[in-house]
């Protein structure tokens, strides 16, 4: 296809986008709290929108082709299910008590909860989580410029990279919303007519014991061909890791009213899955469709060799620039997360202004930004060392599941949580998986190309079993020690810790 209509479409879109951004900025105000949470404004349409683009990057598109191609329909269906299925898990139990809290970050919760500690630990290993998300994005915006627009890989981060923290230092959180909008009606829109295309032109073809009806790939977990085990594992570290998502809950927590978060919540998880399973579909018969026009897939991504060999232009344009908005989309939240997350809950500035002089000063808003660029950089600079989409998406929400969100549960829902136990428990959880991570040889059925350290112990056939292995550690550390911390405090008259600063929100 045409690289003149590619460029173009990609170049026009992303003007657009940053026009919108740039126009959110008259709404900041100097005021960080428009910044990270968009003055928690924001009506159902909005909330939705951002929700579901939040939940669908350039990881889930292009690596769950990748994966469906490569291992079967669950191996890449398993994105956007255990996406979907945290947006509904949300809906039902999280949104409503969390948008009432009126926080700005989710380490806020932490340290409300249990404390100062905890809520730097909480910090520290969700920013490492989402540099692991933000460099998932770029990987696949390098690859798209290396192959449509003949710019090399690294270039191709770096002008991306520019790109998104360009319209992000300018209109924070609403900047973020009001381009979902697009990126997501872009994405559903070229989800859909994938979808429609390759049926009528093509058929669907699928390889003998890769479809959906082989749910062997869901429950045969004593076979590791089968890639069962990774499987769920992708599907729990998505569905209860996204729960502490930095990008996430900002989200839920600009939502203007909890049953507004909440409503957010089911229709986001909607578009998920219209968005996304069309993509599994699609990639299934991808390697016959290439075959039955001379063409392969070579070093490229599946997708990608598809809009080159078998689609038209019009329609390779509208799927490359749904994957362009959907990478824009969390990358521009992940940057605007961390970011805020660093400045705010790890350095400890707080959203005290200065409104002395002509010109509002808002110190939170000033470092916020700062440390944005120095995030945008780490995820250029992990994105050029691991070249992978898929694993890095669910590797960044397995460490959020491991070490943070046991506590977050716990804390929000039973009311002996105590500090201790939230402390141990991201210790415990976030060190056992990065550890496995680190002597593991596969992650998620792709190669540990980024930190593996070389050992007998552990073997492919592992892969998987960590997810679930860190999670009950920390479970069991978190019970245990709560149960000993709140009867020794209640024994020696020191009040434990609030139940329910969150009761209230429960209610």
């Amino acid at each position: 296809m045409s690289n003149t209509a590619i460029v173009g479409g990609v170049a026009f879109f992303i003007g657009i986008t940053i026009i919108v951004g740039l126009w959110a900025a008259k709404q900041i105000e100097g005021d960080s709290v428009n910044y990270i949470v968009a003055g928690r404004t924001l009506i159902l349409p909005l909330a939705a929108a951002t929700l579901m683009a939040q939940s669908l990057d350039a990881n889930a598109t292009l690596g769950n082709t990748d994966l469906t191609s490569a291992f079967g329909f669950w191996a890449g269906a398993a994105l956007p299910i255990g996406l979907a299925a945290c947006l509904v898990i949300c809906g039902l139990f999280f949104a409503k008590p969390l948008n009432k809290m009126r926080l700005i970050t989710m380490p806020d919760f932490f340290r409300k909860r249990y404390g100062r500690t905890t809520e730097v630990l909480a910090s520290v290993v969700t920013v490492m989580s989402f540099g692991l998300l933000l460099a998932g994005n770029l990987v696949a915006m390098g690859f798209l410029f290396e192959t449509f627009l003949g710019v090399n890989y690294a270039i191709g981060i770096l002008l991306i990279g520019i790109i998104i923290l360009a319209y992000t230092l300018a209109g924070g959180l609403f900047a973020v919303a009001y381009t979902d909008v697009i990126q997501a009606g872009i994405a559903l829109l070229g989800s859909v007519v994938l979808l429609g295309y390759v049926g009528i032109n093509f058929g669907f073809t699928i390889p003998a014991g890769t479809g959906p009806s082989n749910i062997g790939q869901l429950t045969n977990v004593t076979d590791p061909t089968s890639g069962a085990m990774i499987n769920l594992a992708t599907i729990t570290a998505l569905a209860f890791g996204n729960l502490v998502a930095l990008d996430f809950n900002e989200r839920l927590y600009a939502a203007k009213d909890p049953e507004t978060a909440r409503l957010a919540c089911f229709a986001a998880a909607a578009g998920t899955l219209i968005i996304g399973i069309p993509f599994s579909i699609v990639a299934l018969g991808a390697t016959d469709i290439l075959a039955s026009i001379g063409a392969e897939a070579g070093s490229v991504p599946v997708l990608y060799a598809l809009i080159q060999e078998a689609l038209p232009a019009w329609l390779g344009v509208l799927v490359i620039v749904g994957i362009v908005g959907a990478s824009l989309s969390t990358g521009d939240g992940a940057i605007l997360a961390t970011s805020s997350v660093i400045a705010r809950n790890v350095v400890g500035i707080r959203s005290e202004s200065n409104t002395e002089g002509p010109v509002k000063q808002d110190k939170l808003l000033l470092v916020t930004r700062i440390v944005a660029v120095g995030m945008a950089i780490l995820g250029s600079l992990i994105a050029l060392r691991d070249p992978q989409t898929g694993m890095l998406l669910v590797l960044a929400f397995d460490l959020s599941l491991a070490g943070v969100a046991v506590p977050f549960a716990f804390g929000l829902f039973w009311s002996k949580s105590t500090r201790e136990a939230a402390i141990s428990a991201i210790l415990v959880g976030a060190t056992s998986r990065l550890a496995f991570f680190f002597l593991s040889p596969t992650t998620y059925g792709l190669p540990n190309n980024l930190l593996y350290i070389e050992n007998s112990l552990i073997t492919p056939a592992f892969d998987g079993f960590p997810t679930f292995i860190s999670p009950l550690l920390a479970i069991g550390t978190f019970v245990v020690v709560a149960l000993v911390t709140y009867e020794s405090k209640a024994d020696s008259d020191v009040p434990a810790e609030q139940p329910t600063v969150f009761a209230e929100a429960n209610d």
